[in-house]
């Protein structure tokens, strides 16, 4: 285990699917890599875990589109195992007076489903589907460059932004009051302007706050709603897919890459310090005590644990520090895993036989009243009596995640606050915040409940403190447009540099935030080999 100083050039902190990103970079273009992972296995929030035997539970992230097709190609992830399986139709949401909705790829289905509800709505969606299109074309491009500094941008960054806005001239003239509401307005504004019908606002709502402690009437979430639009499946765009073998299949393929290309990836090696010295970072030290030294040290941890925890304050300017600790990383997400014995039987589209309603994402969030009122628990320090239920049962279309005849069922759960009101914590409330979402599903199918053979309920707590996440933020802090582009992590800092020379971060904390998408990691690894998006 022990090496000599200045054996690598390049070290990084976390072997999350960013850090293993900017590690396949940096080694691809010929530097010695090490990764030092404090946990068992490589893929931070991305990973692929055996809870109980025979099941492969995608702990924390479950479903895949926003990751760089051009990551994959690049590094050739298909040859590390790479595979993602794609979902139609998308969505399925029952409703508590018998009838349901369903969404995909097949416009034809939207439309009739839609029209279910609302026959004006139903001819609204192709134009809000070819109205996000628009947007993404100007804003997605965004997600790979590194954002412009007001303060203190060179002719280069000048004259790249200078060339994708020309590009985009005509566009951005006809659509930018529309971006500025993205970017900074509420999803609730941005629906009803749109559509009429409750039962569609209500589920494409649940996007714009599923990972923020926000209700979707609150300033910022529209972009959160959009932000989970963006992306693709096997090429198709808009659709969402899982990973084989569970999320850890991404990461793994990672993993793969980076160890093809040189890369040495040290499990359950915690880092204890980043060394720095006169301004500039000199490696690592970890927490047996040994050091291990590079020019270049990456961190994959979010700011505060990068800043807060690994460094010394005296390393670092008292500015910076003080907008460090302005970052927000208020959530009030919650994961439960469930290992089924058999498929929900939902009263708004029965069967037990693996059918449209069990393949894509089941919303249970029947109104925009009911968005509004798990969250108004949330804010008053209480998890949400009546959640936000966002369920997937990835078995049904990789039967390789469960044994046969069982089924996996992963619920991403909104709202459970990271503190709680009155003396409570989580380490008491977990078990009763599980048995009442397991309650809610059993409103909607009644099996449910009896079908359950086991079960994990992860709280923010548990992500702090298994995940390293601060605060139980997956997005390493909120996606609010205070926080967003150049203004992420802090001001004049958004480059992927900090205050100390050979110091950079690579992780969600980082442009342009959350979600497995790996376009952290890629411009960070830019960055550091001077090239350009």
């Amino acid at each position: 285990m022990a090496n000599a100083a200045g054996r690598f050039d390049a070290i990084v902190i976390g072997g999350g699917h960013n850090g293993l990103v900017t590690a396949a970079y940096l080694a691809k273009a010929g530097k010695k890599v090490a990764v030092f992972e404090r946990r068992g296995l490589v893929g931070g929030a991305a990973v692929t875990e055996e809870k109980w035997p025979g099941y492969k539970v995608s702990s924390l992230s479950y479903v895949n589109s926003l990751f760089r097709p051009e990551i994959v190609r690049e590094l050739e992830l298909a040859k590390h195992g790479f595979e993602m399986l794609p979902r139609s139709p998308s969505s399925f949401t029952p409703f508590p007076d018998g009838r349901h909705l369903v969404l995909g790829p097949d416009k034809a289905l939207c439309l009739r489903e839609i029209a279910k509800f609302s026959r004006r709505d139903a001819e609204a969606y192709p134009r809000y589907e070819a109205h996000l299109e628009e947007i993404a074309s100007v804003l997605e491009p965004l997600m790979t460059k590194t954002p412009l500094d007001p303060a203190g941008f060179g002719l280069s960054q000048v004259m790249d932004y200078g060339g994708f806005l020309l590009g985009r001239r005509s566009l951005l003239k006809k659509r930018w009051s529309e971006i500025v509401r993205f970017l900074a307005g509420s999803a609730v504004d941005l629906l009803d302007g749109w559509f009429e019908s409750d039962e569609l606002k209500a589920t494409l709502a649940t996007d714009a706050v599923i990972g923020a402690n926000a209700s979707p009437s609150m300033p910022g979430t529209a972009y959160v709603l959009f932000h989970h639009v963006m992306g693709e499946c096997n090429g198709v765009r808009g659709v969402w897919g899982y990973m084989r073998g569970g999320m850890g299949g991404l990461t793994q393929s990672l993993a793969g890459a980076c160890r093809a290309l040189g890369v040495d990836i040290f499990t359950s090696t915690p880092v204890a310090r980043i060394l720095a010295e006169k301004g500039r970072a000199l490696g690592v030290v970890l927490q047996d005590g040994s050091e291990h030294r590079a020019p270049i040290v990456v961190s994959n941890a979010d700011p505060n644990i990068t800043f807060n925890t690994l460094m010394s304050g005296d390393d670092l300017p008292p500015e910076f520090l003080k907008e460090v600790r302005r970052i927000n990383y208020d959530s009030a997400s919650v994961k439960i895993n469930l290992a089924l014995a058999e498929l929900p039987d939902f009263k708004a589209c029965p069967g037990r036989t693996a059918g449209p309603q069990h393949r894509g994402t089941i919303h249970i969030a029947p109104s925009m009243r009911y968005l509004e009122d798990a969250y108004s628990d949330s804010v008053a320090g209480r998890w949400s009596k009546d959640a936000i239920l966002e369920c997937t049962i990835p078995s049904v279309v990789d039967p390789t995640v469960a044994p046969e005849g069982r089924h996996l069922m992963n619920i991403f759960v909104q709202y459970g606050p990271y503190k709680l009101a009155g003396g409570k914590t989580w380490d008491t409330e977990r078990e009763a915040f599980g048995d009442r979402c397991i309650e809610i599903l059993g409103e909607y199918a009644p099996n449910l409940p009896g079908a359950v053979l086991h079960r994990q309920v992860i709280t923010p707590l548990d992500m702090e403190r298994e995940y390293g996440l601060t605060g139980g933020s997956l997005f390493h802090g909120r996606m609010s447009l205070d926080q967003m582009f150049n203004m992420r992590p802090v001001p004049g800092y958004a480059d992927y540099r900090t205050p100390v020379k050979g110091l950079y971060m690579c992780g969600s904390g980082t442009h342009p935030g959350g979600g497995v998408m790996g376009a952290p990691g890629l411009n960070a690894a830019r960055v550091i080999l001077g090239r350009k998006s």
